[in-house]
């Protein structure tokens, strides 16, 4: 897992060193706005009713059937200890297809796809110990907004989600 991970984060600097851009799907989780990687992008559909596991943690709503594959579901706003969630008919569900799973994230609403440059992708500032960054790649500008760009894939694979894991096996 931790090999392929390198991986894909040599892929990305490749990729930016080489002046190419990326894409990213953009959605808004309180009052900020974030970016995962469009290739990471299963589908989005509108959040439903998930079916609860006993003694999950809060952030993990619990699983639904998608056509035939059990998915966990997450909800973004609770994993980052964000204001209590709310749910409304802008409520989504993004549905992404990681390197061993597919795995559901419950976000506020979805923005829109973005091509960033290279030089639009800016190293995440660092905060010592006071703030953990592990699962920011980078921040992105675009006019006047200000994206935060996530590692889903380091995100959902970190030791804490290990539950999300054993859920679906």
């Amino acid at each position: 897992m931790q090999a392929q991970a390198i991986a894909e984060r040599a892929t990305e600097e490749s990729h930016v060193k080489s002046g190419a851009s990326r894409e990213f799907l953009t959605f808004v989780l309180g009052d900020e706005e974030y970016g995962v990687d469009i290739l990471k992008v299963k589908e989005i559909r509108g959040y439903d009713t998930v079916t609860r596991i006993p003694d999950a943690p809060s952030f993990i709503k619990g699983v639904i059937n998608l056509r035939g594959t059990i998915v966990p579901v997450i909800d973004l706003r609770l994993k980052f200890k964000l204001d209590k969630a709310e749910y409304d008919e802008f409520t989504v569900m993004i549905v992404l297809n990681l390197s061993d799973r597919v795995v559901g994230a419950v976000v506020d609403r979805v923005s829109d796809v973005i091509a960033l440059q290279p030089d639009q992708i800016f190293d995440p500032p660092e905060f010592g110990h006071t703030v953990d960054i592990a699962f920011i790649t980078g921040l992105g500008s675009v006019d006047e907004r200000m994206l935060i760009l996530l590692d889903i894939e380091g995100l959902m694979s970190s030791r804490e989600m290990q539950l999300v894991q054993r859920l679906t096996q």
